[in-house]
């Protein structure tokens, strides 16, 4: 009741938490991981449907799944980093450049910030306290989430999404290269195809999931381009295959 609250107010022991969990804070990490596994199950399923469909022997389409796994998972963690590494040169220097701004011309920084607070609804005397409050705690900080849209949950991290790309990639890329390895040559194929179709939609329906969407959406939309990408290797093995034949 009302002794309730005001105990928590002022012991600093029953202070209420901020326990809700937003999706924002899982983009980062979210976006490679589904790109990374997408892409693994994707390419290295087209790759062994393709060989496989020209006629192969098992060990040469293991050999063609293995070698796309790594390099695959190679060629995504560098991507990646590149990209994010990017992003984050220029959060960096965005900074760096605010951080000059601040030394240079504070009053200017301030309105600049008192500004933004109006736009966004606050009256003028409001907007002005607020902007001083937050300067007086840490004005590169609140100039870095509220004029420049960096915070510490969406700021970029180049490492973290490399390493996040290849294994997933990998773990994505293991499944469709197992069931080759363990099905009868005549049913790679089909068997591959269709673990592929299932991994992907699951894949696509978590995260959909996830990250707020449509479940039923995400899921199809991830299987039909998979769906469309071994459908066309597996065409241009048989038509390999054929041709050698």
């Amino acid at each position: 009741g009302h002794n309730g609250a005001s105990a928590a107010l002022t012991c600093p022991t029953m202070r209420p938490r901020h326990l809700e969990r937003h999706r924002t804070e899982r983009i980062g990490w979210l976006r490679a991981a589904v790109l990374g596994a997408n892409d693994g199950i994707v390419s290295t399923a087209s790759l062994i449907v393709g060989v496989a469909a020209a006629g192969t022997a098992r060990e040469e389409v293991l050999v063609a799944g293995l070698a796309a796994l790594v390099a695959g998972a190679m060629s995504m963690a560098a991507g990646e980093y590149v990209s994010v590494s990017s992003q984050s040169d220029t959060e960096r220097a965005d900074l760096e450049r605010e951080r000059a701004e601040l030394a240079a011309e504070p009053e200017a920084e301030r309105r600049e910030l008192i500004g933004i607070y109006r736009q966004r609804g606050l009256s003028e005397d409001l907007a002005a306290q607020v902007a001083e409050q937050l300067m007086a705690q840490d004005a590169l900080k609140a100039h870095a989430r509220d004029e420049l849209g960096i915070s510490e949950h969406l700021a970029a991290r180049p490492l973290q999404a490399a390493v996040t790309s290849a294994g997933t990639f990998a773990a994505g890329a293991i499944l469709p290269l197992a069931c080759a390895a363990i099905v009868p040559m005549a049913a790679v194929v089909p068997v591959v195809a269709g673990t592929s179709l299932v991994f992907l939609a699951a894949l696509g329906a978590l995260a959909a999931y996830t990250g707020g969407a449509k479940i039923g959406v995400g899921a199809a939309r991830v299987a039909l381009w998979g769906a469309a990408a071994m459908a066309l290797t597996a065409l241009v093995g048989r038509l390999f295959g054929t041709a050698v034949a």
